[in-house]
């Protein structure tokens, strides 16, 4: 049976979806301190990623592995595989944040097969894995967010036909971009799962 679940009427499980994203760990992690409050600009942006992540987490509640690693239109997009490359970038950005270009050093060979591997489920992984790995990717976020300098702290990005030549990011820009692909692959997971069983987050 189709559900639909607007931004405003799913507000409290996508609430409930943004606070498990901030508070569950694993027992390391539960150890660590948690990062200090934050105000401003920094809590904004947090924030602004932490909805686009419940809403991603949102569209594939109640699926199992089989479900979400259907692909449901022509696309060889999987709402697993996305939840999967949304928290691998994630992951992979912050890491530039700390260490700059180097977090994507690598064979070009293997990046390529890295790349599509993060779009899907390979044996052994499940989504309430990808899932958990989300929420400490997100963790992670935070805690770097809350110790860096200044939001204007900024590295060379890597040579790549997609960037300006000669061109840095800053953390803020890096957040930014976050929240912009994450919102962009909310609408595709949408899409996907809508053509699985009608359920829609979004319209």
């Amino acid at each position: 049976m189709s559900t639909t679940a607007s931004p405003t009427s799913a507000g409290p499980a996508m609430e409930s979806a943004t606070r498990a994203t901030a508070s569950t760990g694993t027992d390391e992690q539960a150890a660590d301190p948690a990062p200090p409050a934050l105000t401003g600009e920094r809590a904004d942006l947090l924030a602004n990623l932490a909805r686009r992540r419940a809403f991603l987490r949102f569209t594939v509640q109640n699926l199992d592995d089989e479900q979400a690693s259907r692909r449901t239109t022509v696309s060889e997009l999987t709402l697993a595989g996305l939840v999967k490359h949304v928290a691998v970038v994630e992951q992979r950005w912050l890491n530039f944040v700390l260490v700059g270009a180097a977090a994507f050093d690598g064979d070009m060979t293997a990046r390529e097969e890295e790349f599509r591997d993060g779009f899907r489920l390979l044996p052994g992984e499940t989504l309430a894995g990808m899932l958990d790995r989300f929420d400490e990717v997100a963790r992670r976020t935070e805690r770097i967010v809350a110790e860096v300098a200044d939001l204007d702290d900024a590295h060379p990005l890597p040579v790549a036909p997609w960037f300006e030549p000669g061109a840095s990011w800053s953390v803020r820009q890096v957040l930014l971009h976050l929240i912009a692909e994450t919102a962009h692959h909310c609408g595709h997971a949408d899409i996907l799962r809508e053509s699985l069983d009608g359920a829609r987050t979004m319209g």
